[in-house]
């Protein structure tokens, strides 16, 4: 019986329940302060004795340290079986295409093809937050306003902000819940949705709002809602614990299925695994050589 390809997070707030029983768990890689070096070799080398390959996401908003153990421990074993991904997402769409990902590793794809589907997947997530304050928003590529940032000293501003996969924000009025709703007519100024089926999770932070399940979620029209704990890692990405985040995205293994299967297949150059899109998810090659450099094209017959 063939096993899955591990799928491993570095935090186990970034593993969302399973959506049907044939979906694995995430492997937990642990960080520095929780696991020392000689631990965290023998606890890799378990999930690659098991699973063959390992898939593991590094977005930039981990700490240096982590980081670091994970290069780290790809090098010390020597392995090309690693694949440490660069996704910028915010936490909670991390966790959603973590998801994705492990509902994914139980297909007939190879590990280089799970690999590189991350970023194939990651333009389908629309990941944003209701935000009690911008004040430290522009740390996370979503252009704020002097404007606003004024308007986030008062004790009642609410935003709708969207980070991925474009930078969008928005003054509600009232409690930028159901009962204040938004300026203008109702969902004048709410982010533009996906055109195509998705499911909603959203993480309650210091913030007391009902503006993400009843305002956000009909306008985009999404086939069921989940409620999740916050991952630790929110409040810093976002520059306030006054928010709820959400983050939506394809919840059928089918359609996932289809779109990844849709892409042309190629062989990494360097390291022979099969790929999708213009680079090797574990060795990160790209699919085509760079060009010679002017010098030596020139010096060519």
């Amino acid at each position: 019986m063939r096993v899955p390809t591990a799928i491993a997070v570095t935090s186990a707030d970034l593993v969302l329940p399973a959506p049907d029983r044939h979906t694995p768990g995430a492997a937990l890689l642990h960080p520095p302060e929780q696991l020392d070096l000689e631990s965290a070799l023998a606890e890799t080398g378990a999930l690659l004795e098991r699973h063959g390959h390992l898939v593991a996401l590094v977005p930039p908003w981990l700490p240096r340290s982590t980081v670091q153990r994970l290069h780290t421990v790809r090098a010390i074993l020597e392995t090309d079986r690693i694949a440490l991904l660069g996704i910028d997402l915010p936490p909670l769409g991390t966790a959603l295409l973590v998801r994705q990902l492990r509902q994914l590793s139980v297909c007939d794809f190879s590990p280089g093809i799970i690999a590189s589907a991350a970023r194939l997947l990651s333009h389908y997530i629309y990941a944003g937050a209701l935000l009690g304050s911008v004040a430290k928003l522009d740390r996370v590529r979503v252009p704020v306003g002097l404007g606003a940032h004024a308007r986030s000293w008062s004790p009642s501003a609410q935003f709708a902000v969207m980070a991925h996969p474009k930078p969008h924000l928005a003054k509600l009025g009232g409690g930028g819940g159901s009962q204040g709703g938004a300026h203008g007519p109702r969902g004048a100024l709410l982010p533009a949705g996906p055109e195509f089926a998705t499911h909603l999770t959203f993480a309650r932070g210091q913030l007391t709002s009902d503006w993400v399940t009843a305002e956000l979620a009909p306008a985009w029209q999404v086939q069921g809602v989940l409620e999740n704990p916050l991952p630790a890692a929110s409040p810093g990405w976002w520059g306030t614990p006054k928010l709820v985040e959400f983050a939506a995205g394809i919840p059928d293994l089918s359609v996932l299925y289809q779109l990844v299967a849709s892409v042309r297949r190629e062989e990494c150059r360097w390291c022979g695994l099969e790929l999708i899109g213009d680079r090797c998810g574990f060795c990160a090659a790209p699919l085509t050589a760079p060009p010679p450099p002017a010098s030596t094209a020139r010096s060519r017959p």
